[in-house]
Order: structure tokens, then C-alpha cells, then sequence
């Protein structure tokens, strides 16, 4: 943040573009449990709301919220110093490490954390994921990385996180111990990275009981992630 002093309600020119990001995220939430990522009240997802005054914002899921009690109204706003700017309720535990992606990685939109099975299981061992399928070159240009150990409650988790994927093309990191952490452009990129390092750690994992993987020779990996990123989809 560039204010000298944190804000205390969200700015008027901000109000619009706030409250769609809490829409958003609340939406984006059910996401989570649907493709099985998350159990009882663990993961959240926040995004950015950018300002070009430099009074950038994250919405996010407040502490400890069920998801099925989870609305646009119950999001938090927090500076991205993870104070708190508006909600009656105190914000997820790893607001802090959200708000140090944002404020070190500019090019980040949005933030997912879960603690999928097949993902949580790789970081459990330290080990990254292999880039041994298509799916992983096309959206993670690599293998996905692991990041150092870290204790939930201040912004170290950030700092892993920013550490490990700065000058990566992964948007995925599996914090050491912890679990996945994925970033986007947006909220909806950050959770369909999400999806997919829990589908790629699944099927690497069933891969490697019946033989080691072949890995992807890194030339193949550089086109694959070329086209995928600037001409598959609709533009």
C-alpha cells in the first residue's frame, strides 16, 4: 500500500468494483468443495481489487465460515498489509500470506489455498510434482515446485510463496508440510490452477504405482505451455 496510514472503510471509487470481487470469491468458493479440495472450513480464496491510486484491496473469506454459510455479504476487505478495511468478522488465518503475494507479485489477481488430498500428500514428502503429462506443461510450464516449511500467522507462508514462484512459470506452489497455494491473473484462474494441481498430483501419483513416469523432454514442455497460454481457447 502506498497510503501512509491504513484505510478504515473501503474508498467510494472502489464500492462497485468491491462488491463484485465479493460476489466472486463467494461464488468461487463452492468451487472448493465441489471438485473436492477442501474439508470443514479449511482453504479460501481471495482476489485483488486494483486502484491505480495505489490503494489495492483483497476480498477474502473470513476465519473459521462454513462453506455452506459462505455469502458475498460475509467476505472481508483487507489492505494488503492484512489489516482490516470492512467485515464484522475476522479474516482466514492466511490473510497475511494472500496480502504478501499481492504486494510482491504484481502481475497476481487472485490466491487459492486448499489442502487437497494428492497435492497435500507430495508436500508431505518435500517433493515436487514431475512435469511427466501435457496437462502440466500447458498450465504450469513445468514441474510444480516446492516451497520451504513455514508457520501459519504472520506473512512467512507469503514469503515462501513469493520466493518459490517469482520467475516461474508455475502457478502452483506446495508449501513444504502444508499444502498447495495457487495464483491467476483473477480469483477464476487461480482456483482452476487449484483443480488441476490436484488432478496432477493424483494421476502422477497413480502413475508412479505402476512404473516411473517419463518425464517430457523440456522442449516439447516450452511449446506446449507457448500454445496453450497465447492460442488454445477462445481469444
Amino acid at each position: 500500500m502506498s497510503n501512509d496510514a491504513p484505510l478504515t472503510e473501503v474508498p467510494a471509487h472502489l464500492r462497485t468494483a468491491v462488491d463484485t470481487a465479493k460476489q466472486k470469491v463467494a461464488d468461487l468458493h463452492a468451487e472448493l468443495p465441489r471438485w473436492e479440495l477442501v474439508v470443514w472450513t479449511a482453504g479460501n480464496v481471495s482476489e485483488r481489487v486494483r486502484n491505480d491510486q495505489g490503494e489495492d484491496l483483497l476480498v477474502i473469506k473470513p476465519s473459521g465460515v462454513s462453506y455452506d454459510d459462505i455469502t458475498a455479504e460475509a467476505m472481508v476487505v483487507c489492505d494488503l498489509d492484512g489489516n482490516l478495511v470492512e467485515g464484522d468478522r475476522s479474516p482466514s488465518s492466511d490473510t497475511a500470506a494472500h496480502a504478501y503475494v499481492y504486494a510482491h507479485m504484481p502481475e497476481v489477481g487472485g490466491v487459492v489455498h486448499t489442502h487437497s488430498t494428492y497435492a497435500t500428500a507430495w508436500a508431505a514428502r518435500g517433493e515436487e510434482i514431475p512435469c511427466v503429462l501435457t496437462m502440466m506443461a500447458d498450465e504450469f510450464g513445468g514441474p510444480i515446485p516446492v516451497g520451504p516449511f513455514a508457520i501459519i500467522g504472520d506473512d512467512s507462508i507469503g514469503r515462501g510463496i513469493v520466493e518459490t514462484l517469482r520467475g516461474s512459470r508455475s502457478k502452483a506452489v506446495l508449501m513444504k508440510n502444508h499444502g498447495p497455494f495457487t495464483i491467476g491473473g483473477d480469483a477464476k484462474g487461480a482456483v482452476k490452477a487449484a483443480v488441476l494441481c490436484e488432478e496432477v498430483a493424483r494421476a502422477v501419483h497413480v502413475s508412479r504405482q505402476l512404473g516411473e513416469p517419463l518425464p517430457i523432454e523440456q522442449q516439447h514442455v516450452d511449446s506446449l505451455y507457448e500454445r496453450y497460454q497465447n492460442v488454445y481457447g477462445q481469444r
